[in-house]
C-alpha cells in the first residue's frame, strides 16, 4: 500500500513542480511589474491565462543568462569607482534643464592639447526606457572613445516612472545643446557629432534626430538652435534599436511581457505610439527635411529575441524607399545584449567584428575613409 501511495505521490509533484513553479513566477511578475490593464477581476483572468503564465515564466527565466556578464559587472563598478581612471574622463557634468548628469570620456589615442578637437560620439544606453544609467557604460565608453578616436559622452536621462519619453527625448536634445555650447572647453569638435544608441537608445537617438529636424516646438528649443544641433550631427547609429513601437507592442504581447513592460507605461498609452514612432515620424517628413536628414547605421543581431531583428530591417527599407542614406549589418548569432556588452572588453567573443562594422561606419559618416 506504502508502494503505491509512493508511486503516485512523484507525478503529483511533479505536476505541482511543472504548474505551481510558472503560476508563481509569472505571478510574482505582474505583482511587481503591473497587472493587465483590464477593468476589476477582469485583470486576474487575463493573468492567469495559462498561454500568459506560460510565455511570461518563460521571459523571466531567459533574463537568468544575465548572470554570465557577473564578471563584467564587477569590472565596470571597479573601474568607474577607481579614482585613478579620473584622468581618462570627466565626471558628473551638468546639463540640461532637468539637471541630468553626463560622463565625458577623453581618447587615450589623442592628446588633450592637441590643437585638432576630437570628434564627438554620444552614447544612448537602453534599458526598456525604465532603466539604466550612465556609469555601467564606462567600459563601453571607454573602448569607443579609443576605436574610434573620438571624445564619448555618455547622458543620463529621466527614465520612467520620473519621465515619458518626450521628456527622454528632451533630455538628449538638452545634452546635444550642451555639446554645442562646450566644445572648446574640453577640446572636442561640436560640429562632427555622431549619435550611437543601444535598444530603447537606438529608438531614442533617431526619435531625437527626427524631432530635431522637424524643430519640433515641444522640444522647448530655439528652431535656430535645432537647426545648428542638426548640422552638427554627420550619423546615427543604432543597436539593435526598436523603430516601429507597434511591431514592437505585438512582439511583446507574443511574449505575454506587454503589461510588465515599461514602454507603454513610458509613452502614456497605446493611443501615443504613432507620436512616439520613428517609422511613423519618418513618414510625415516633407522632403526637404528628408533631405535633411544625416546617414543612419543599423546594426542586429540575429539571435536577438527581445528586439526582433525585423525592426532593423524593416526601419532600413522604410529609409532607402525614402532615399535617406542608410547602411544595415545583420550580425550572425549576437543577441540583444552582446551586441552592447561585448563592446565593453576586447576579449569579448563579437567585440572585434561589431566594432570592424562601426569604424567602417563611423569612417564614412566622418568622411575620412
Amino acid at each position: 500500500m506504502s508502494g503505491n501511495k509512493n508511486h503516485m505521490s512523484l507525478p503529483v509533484a511533479v505536476g505541482a513542480l511543472l504548474v505551481g513553479l510558472p503560476y508563481s513566477i509569472s505571478l510574482v511578475a505582474q505583482w511587481i511589474y503591473g497587472w493587465p490593464n483590464k477593468p476589476g477581476y477582469k485583470k486576474y483572468i487575463e493573468a492567469l491565462k495559462p498561454r500568459r503564465i506560460y510565455c511570461l515564466t518563460r521571459a523571466v527565466l531567459e533574463t537568468l543568462k544575465y548572470l554570465q556578464y557577473g564578471r563584467l559587472y564587477f569590472q565596470w563598478k571597479s573601474w568607474y569607482k577607481n579614482d585613478e581612471n579620473r584622468k581618462h574622463y570627466e565626471k558628473g557634468i551638468t546639463f540640461g534643464r532637468r539637471g541630468n548628469k553626463l560622463d565625458l570620456y577623453h581618447s587615450p589615442t589623442l592628446s588633450k592639447s592637441v590643437d585638432v578637437p576630437a570628434p564627438l560620439v554620444v552614447f544612448i544606453y537602453g534599458g526598456a526606457w525604465g532603466s539604466g544609467e550612465r556609469s555601467i557604460y564606462c567600459l563601453l565608453a571607454r573602448q569607443v572613445a579609443e576605436q574610434l578616436r573620438a571624445t564619448v559622452i555618455c547622458p543620463d536621462y529621466c527614465t520612467y516612472p520620473k519621465g515619458n519619453v518626450l521628456g527622454m527625448v528632451q533630455d538628449i536634445a538638452d545634452c546635444l545643446v550642451w555639446a554645442q555650447e562646450n566644445g572648446q572647453k574640453f577640446n572636442f569638435d561640436k560640429d562632427n557629432i555622431v549619435l550611437i544608441g543601444h535598444s530603447a537608445g537606438a529608438h531614442l537617438c533617431a526619435l531625437t534626430t527626427l524631432f530635431l529636424t522637424d524643430a519640433r516646438e515641444e522640444l522647448f528649443i530655439e528652431a535656430r538652435k535645432q537647426d545648428d544641433i542638426m548640422l552638427a550631427v554627420r550619423g546615427v547609429i543604432g543597436l539593435s534599436g526598436v523603430y516601429n513601437i507597434m511591431d514592437h507592442y505585438e512582439h511583446e504581447q507574443k511574449r505575454a511581457v506587454e503589461y510588465v513592460s515599461t514602454m507603454h507605461k513610458a509613452m502614456n498609452g497605446v493611443e501615443n505610439f504613432p507620436y512616439y514612432s520613428p517609422t511613423h515620424r519618418l513618414q510625415k517628413l516633407s522632403q526637404d527635411k528628408l533631405n535633411r536628414l544625416p546617414p543612419f547605421v543599423l546594426l542586429h543581431g540575429t539571435a536577438d529575441i527581445i528586439v526582433p531583428v525585423e525592426s532593423s530591417t524593416k526601419f532600413s527599407e522604410l529609409l532607402t524607399s525614402l532615399s535617406v542614406q542608410v547602411s544595415l549589418y545583420l550580425l550572425p548569432r549576437v543577441d540583444h545584449t552582446e551586441i552592447v556588452t561585448d563592446l565593453m572588453a576586447s576579449d569579448r567573443r563579437f567585440y572585434h567584428p561589431i566594432y570592424s562594422c562601426i569604424k567602417q561606419e563611423y569612417k564614412k559618416l566622418l568622411g575620412t575613409c
